[in-house]
């Protein structure tokens, strides 16, 4: 038999493979194909036989098993019947079953594998990784042995032996659970350990274990109250039903939480010799073979991270100006230093010199990531991200290299607050306000050292040829350590140039400009080495790139900004990245360093003719990314007529093969275009400008982006109130008030869409005056006012009809279902969801379809029609996630949790608004989290969690208060009725 044939023959044995499972309905497979074991009596046998692992069982202690003390009269006769068939079911495997000494056995292992011994095993491997410390092997296994169970253990299998295996095997199951959820607390995963375990807790409310696991979950998550109601609802269960008090762990877990005990917080665990590894980042760029010189700096710098060794922080802060080094001084001294910060070290580009200086508070959010913090427990806003990031480096020696700075503000959320930890910044600026900073001002190279790294790089044999002409360049870069590495890359690739040949370009003062030794300017003079030598084309594509705000620009974006078809343009944007003036950040996307691209504006302002030629490059741009924004918008929306009123393109812009590959443009793009909308705040190209944040507002909808939206939407308004453009400011606050309403802010959304109103009207622009009066209608129902909304949105819905915008219609028409159901009227409100489900169904699955199905779910909910409800809200969740909308995703988990309680399943209403608030805690707003808050405490009050129930309410009274919110009436009467309970 060849090669060949065993193959075929071991995936055969695979295929014919028996398997047997307890953990859920007993079932028995050959390969994937299931075996008939019959009837409930004789499953029971077959459990029996298999949870004896080979022991033979007599027949009376089988017939014990399946029938107890009344067995039939023909008990003996039955149980050989059952064998029979059992044989018979077998099939070639029927020799597994064993007649012996008047009993039976079966043998399985390997060739027959059991759920219940593979769940054992995985058991066993995980006490034993957890025993040696290796954290993350052990919750991998744990998860690996709990994965075995489908449901309740030998399901409907009649027989006291069963009832009692089916006890042994859930309590099993549950000491499984705790012994994972611990795990999951003690790497940090206690935000999402809290879902699971409100759920725990509510089904088995009398065991403590997991009780004392919630309260530790929802004390490292900031949520104090709560962690101490459980505590409270725990005493009050447990003396009520079993009339004793929580055991000793309970109470002293409660006294610790009551003292902000600081061993409570999560600590990552130090890195031993025998124990496991934490994870360690270690995000250094690589250091340049060819460093030179520095020695003095690198000694001063070196010792000065040396003192972290102590009792204090290191914090050295190296300055100078663009292009003299800092970055390659730090990354050499920081890889020097490496092995005296054994737990990692992390790197950022903080992009100071350029006009998008990196927030703090993503630059922590990565830093979180690197240090292990899963998304979901990562929290919002700058101050939590800095406490969160000071706390998981408290104890360890960690190296932060803040490179590229652009002030003492943008540096202190970053730095850690522990000894033993260091950060080493670089910035263009004397971080002189810097408190508890060692400064360092970097100069230029002496002329020895600038001549050993321009020898590094070009060669000995050619400089000691020419060692005064080698002198001569260096001399003319002004020892920049920047521009002496371009004029040697220069030179290296062109072998057939001597060194003379480079050092007389560079005394040629056309080709080295008088800046070349002036401050900021000397890096950009500098890079005149490089731009000199550019053809006509390069020159220009060079010159107008950097025009361009965002981090970076598509070949797609770049060849409209040229005016160029895409294949010129990828040539001309690698030929420029050859002569290192332009990076490849990635297959067809392209950056420039941030002082080239200052650089090359600066060549646009002096040599692009006619001067006209830098607007319109930019116009070009936008038109682009307007154009296909408007191809985004249709494939999202089909049929809404807001793409006929966006101003018309000169560019057909992208197109798409569906809405998947659309939506990734989208958000792959944010950054880039809604830089170039604020960038064309003025002039002709203002409307362009505002009807890009239109088209493309589903992304302020995400509830991400918004801070970028409101910048954008408030200079693109100011701008329109200076120009007198009527039209472009209703558009610009239109964006504003979708924006304020995904964020919760709804005074001022309603301010926005009532200036946008009359400024439509007057502007005879159908899509602001119409979507005002929707947005009127929003607020209205979001702020308690239905009658207020019902003729807002009845106007609005009138508007949409008039000139024919189905989408825009059916949005109405949603919004005026919630506004009926809010006052009473369902049998109208469910009808007029399902006119706007009909509507989208017609046109199509799109994200608006996905949020007229919400709509109708509320309706039918409130309808106590809840079957429905439930249905109509998983179909779009599936759409939400699909189309990353975070915020809609929240808030369908919200309304499931809303449906989970009215028919009468507190617990999963517990864990579903769980889920909701996992995300809401980063996007919708204060308002939107604090109905959350109200719904869970409402579901833990039915869960017999009073006191828990009350601290949610009481967080939710505070954010609807400072809202002025007239959901803090219901609030009140919540805790007024509970307390007087």
């Amino acid at each position: 038999m060849g090669a060949g044939d065993d193959t075929r023959n071991g995936a055969g044995q695979r295929d014919r493979q028996l398997r047997f499972a307890l953990l859920g309905p007993v079932r028995a497979w050959r390969g994937d194909q299931p075996l008939g074991m019959g009837s409930p009596q004789q499953k029971a046998l077959l459990a029996a036989l298999l949870l004896r692992s080979g022991h033979t069982a007599t027949a009376e202690e089988l017939i014990d098993a399946i029938w107890g003390e009344e067995p039939p009269e023909q008990a003996k006769a039955a149980l050989r019947t059952y064998a029979s068939r059992i044989r018979k079911a077998l099939g070639p495997d029927a020799d597994l079953l064993v007649s012996e000494s008047g009993g039976y056995s079966l043998h399985t292992g390997p060739e027959a594998p059991l759920d219940v011994e593979t769940a054992h095993d995985c058991a066993v491997r995980a006490d034993k990784a957890a025993s040696g410390g290796d954290r993350a092997q052990a919750r991998e296994l744990y998860g690996a042995a709990l994965a075995q169970w489908d449901g309740e253990p030998l399901a409907r299998i009649p027989g006291p032996y069963a009832e009692h295996q089916r006890i042994r095997l859930e309590e099993w199951r549950l000491s499984l659970l705790e012994l994972r959820l611990d795990l999951d607390l003690q790497v940090g995963c206690h935000a999402e350990a809290v879902s699971e375990l409100t759920a725990l807790t509510a089904a088995h409310p009398l065991r403590e274990r997991l009780r004392e696991l919630l309260m530790l979950a929802l004390y490292r998550s900031g949520r104090q109250a709560e962690a101490l109601a459980v505590y409270a609802d725990t005493r009050r269960l447990l003396a009520d039903e079993l009339g004793v008090d929580p055991r000793p762990e309970l109470a002293e877990l409660q006294q610790r939480i009551l003292e902000a005990d600081d061993e409570l917080t999560y600590q990552a665990d130090e890195p031993t010799a025998a124990g496991p590894t934490v994870t360690r980042p270690a995000q250094l760029p690589a250091t340049v073979a060819d460093f030179t010189g520095r020695t003095s700096f690198v000694a001063e710098l070196g010792d000065q991270l040396a003192q972290a060794e102590g009792t204090v922080m290191a914090v050295s802060a190296v300055a100078g100006i663009g292009g003299v080094g800092k970055t390659t001084l730090a990354i050499h001294v920081a890889h020097a230093a490496a092995d005296r910060f054994p737990d990692g070290q992390l790197y950022v580009d903080l992009q100071g010199a350029g006009a998008a200086p990196a927030d703090p508070e993503a630059v922590l959010g990565s830093f979180l990531r690197a240090l292990g913090v899963a998304d979901s427990a990562i929290p919002s806003g700058v101050e939590d991200r800095s406490a969160l990031f000071r706390s998981l480096l408290a104890g360890r020696r960690v190296l932060a290299l803040l490179d590229n700075a652009r002030d003492a503000a943008q540096v202190r959320p970053l730095l850690p607050g522990a000894a033993g930890c260091a950060a080493l910044v670089t910035s263009r600026v004397r971080m002189v306000d810097l408190a508890g900073a060692h400064l360092v001002d970097l100069d230029v190279m002496s002329p020895d050292e600038a001549l050993a790294l321009f020898t590094r790089i070009v060669g000995d044999e050619r400089v000691l040829a020419e060692r005064e002409a080698a002198m001569d360049v260096v001399a003319a870069c002004g020892f920049l350590p920047l521009a002496i590495r371009i004029a040697a890359a220069r030179l290296s690739a062109r072998r057939t140039w001597t060194v003379s040949v480079l050092a007389a370009k560079l005394g040629d003062e056309r080709r080295r400009l008088d800046e070349l030794q002036a401050g900021d300017q000397a890096v950009g003079a500098t890079f005149e080495l490089g731009y000199g030598q550019l053809e006509g084309e390069q020159a220009r594509a060079f010159r107008l790139l950097g025009l361009a705000e965002g981090p970076d620009i598509s070949l797609d974006a770049a060849a409209a900004l040229l005016d160029r078809t895409q294949e010129d343009a990828e040539d001309l944007l690698e030929s420029l990245v050859d002569t290192s003036l332009l990076e490849s950040a990635a297959p067809r996307r392209y950056r420039f360093h941030d002082l080239v691209r200052l650089f090359a504006r600066a060549c646009a302002e002096r040599d692009e003719q006619p001067p006209s030629e830098c607007d319109a490059a930019l116009r070009r741009l936008l038109d682009f990314y307007l154009a296909t924004a408007r191809n985004v918008y249709a494939l999202e929306r089909p049929a809404e007529r807001l793409v006929e009123h966006l101003e018309p393109t000169q560019y057909a812009g992208l197109h798409f093969g569906g809405q998947t590959e659309a939506i990734d443009w989208l958000f792959a793009e944010s950054s880039c275009f809604l830089a170039c909308a604020a960038q064309m705040a003025k002039g002709s190209a203002l409307r362009l400008a505002v009807d890009l944040l239109m088209a493309t507002s589903a992304l302020a909808e995400t509830g991400g982006y918004g801070r970028q939206y409101e910048q954008g939407a408030t200079a693109l308004k100011r701008a329109a109130q200076k120009a007198g453009d009527p039209r472009a400011e209703a558009r610009a606050r239109s964006v504003l008030t979708g924006m304020y309403l995904a964020t919760g802010r709804f005074d001022e959304a309603e301010a926005e869409a009532s200036e946008a109103r009359p400024l439509g009207n007057r502007a005879d622009d159908p899509i602001s005056s119409s979507y005002a009066l929707n947005d009127l209608g929003l607020v209205a129902n979001y702020q308690g006012r239905p009658e207020e909304g019902e003729r807002c949105l009845s106007d609005a819905l009138e508007a949409f009809r008039s000139y024919g915008n189905k989408p825009a219609e059916a949005s109405a028409l949603c919004n005026l279902s919630r506004a009926l159901t809010d006052l009473g009227r369902m049998e109208t409100a469910i009808s007029l969801a399902e006119q706007a489900l009909a509507i989208h169904e017609a046109l199509g699955v799109s994200i608006r379809r996905a949020t007229t199905l919400y709509a109708l779910g509320i309706a039918l909910t409130k309808a106590h029609r809840l079957a429905e409800a439930e249905r109509h809200f998983r179909e779009a969740l599936d759409i939400f996630q699909q189309s990353r909308q975070r915020l809609w995703e929240g808030m369908v988990y919200f309304r499931l949790g809303e449906v989970q309680l009215a028919a009468g399943h507190p617990a999963q209403a517990a864990a579903l608004t769980e889920q909701s608030m996992a995300i809401l805690r980063s996007v919708g707003g204060s308002w939107r989290r604090a109905n959350a808050l109200t719904l869970l405490g409402e579901a833990l009050e039915a869960l017999g969690h009073s006191r828990r129930a009350q601290a949610c309410w009481r967080e939710a009274l505070e954010q609807y208060e400072l809202l002025g919110s007239p959901e803090a009436a219901t609030v009140r009467r919540l805790l007024e009725t509970e307390s007087a309970a």
